[in-house]
């Protein structure tokens, strides 16, 4: 049990390492090509999406609140608001949305 824990650890820090040390191997020189750059600059937000969105509409027991909180969080981040008025505005406009479903299913 403990060596296969050990051993886990073990592989988890080597990929981690290829992970952060692969890119400094292969791109040597500095990137010169825009394509390249823009790729590369535009991939974290890309995973970020890719990662969060998904998870976003799972959030709650039931689609259409989770989908009521995020057009929330859109609405008030194209207004330029803050990041936690945001989140709190996205929550609160899903948990009335639960609320309300609740209320005229039963």
């Amino acid at each position: 049990m403990t060596t296969s824990i050990v051993a886990y650890i073990g592989v988890m820090a080597g990929v981690t390492y290829l992970v952060r040390m692969l890119p400094f191997v292969i791109f040597r020189k500095k990137i010169k090509s825009r394509f390249v750059k823009d790729f590369l600059y535009y991939v974290p937000y890309a995973v970020l999406g890719a990662m969060t969105i998904p998870a976003a509409f799972y959030s709650t027991g039931n689609v259409a609140s989770a989908s009521v909180g995020i057009a929330a969080a859109v609405l008030l981040a194209l207004k330029n608001k803050g990041l936690l008025a945001v989140a709190a505005a996205a929550c609160i406009a899903a948990f009335a949305a639960e609320l309300l479903m609740k209320f005229l299913l039963v």
